[in-house]
């Protein structure tokens, strides 16, 4: 049994991918928690203020989330989730800092050495442009205030996390690819991680 990640930045299409993959693999489907977060509406109008609530809820939502994944049924052959809980130290290390910062890695640290590593992580990339554009498609109206610097922060932290990943990473340029509204790339693109799938 296979635990497959799909990752990237805001906006670029994690888990409309994972909800395809886990169709074709005929996984279980584990989706992040992110407007049921209470501080995130204020987390993008005051970031200092609210970020400290607003990523230990998410800590905590995605700690219970992959402790429900080492349960998983032995009749399902796969598990697809839309994010990796490592991101949850990602987005920390840019909006915390000083004694907030370090209290909150000492939390993560203790959870996180609880919980099964995945076996592939797919993380799909975009440039920052191509990522505002998506953002503002789907309109949620707490993202409409974010910008691209803040954008060009997550995506480099991502590139720096799968450059050291231990985890086997696919990655994709989403950028490139439509796998929304062409079929043919979507065929293409779940033909390539159904064999990185297999050999995970």
């Amino acid at each position: 049994m296979a635990t497959i990640v799909v990752e990237g930045p805001i906006g670029v299409g994690k888990t409309t991918l994972a909800r395809y993959l886990a169709d074709d693999l005929g996984a279980r489907l584990l989706l992040e928690v992110v407007e049921e977060n209470p501080f995130l509406a204020r987390f993008y109008e005051d970031r200092r203020r609210y970020a400290f609530q607003t990523e230990t809820f998410f800590l905590l939502s995605r700690f219970r989330q992959h402790s429900e994944l080492a349960q998983a049924s032995l009749f399902t052959p796969h598990t697809v989730a839309d994010y990796l809980f490592d991101k949850t130290f990602l987005f920390a290390s840019l909006t915390l800092e000083g004694d907030e910062f370090e209290l909150y890695r000492e939390l993560f640290l203790q959870l996180r050495s609880r919980l099964p590593r995945p076996d592939l992580v797919v993380y799909l990339r975009a440039e920052p442009d191509v990522l505002l554009e998506r953002i503002r498609r789907r309109g949620r109206p707490f993202e409409a205030g974010i910008e691209a610097g803040y954008l060009e922060r997550i995506t480099a932290a991502y590139d720096d996390l799968f450059a050291r990943s231990e985890i086997p990473v696919e990655v994709v340029d989403a950028g490139a690819i439509d796998f929304v509204a062409d079929e043919g790339q979507r065929a293409d693109l779940l033909a390539l991680l159904r064999a990185s799938a297999k050999a995970a």
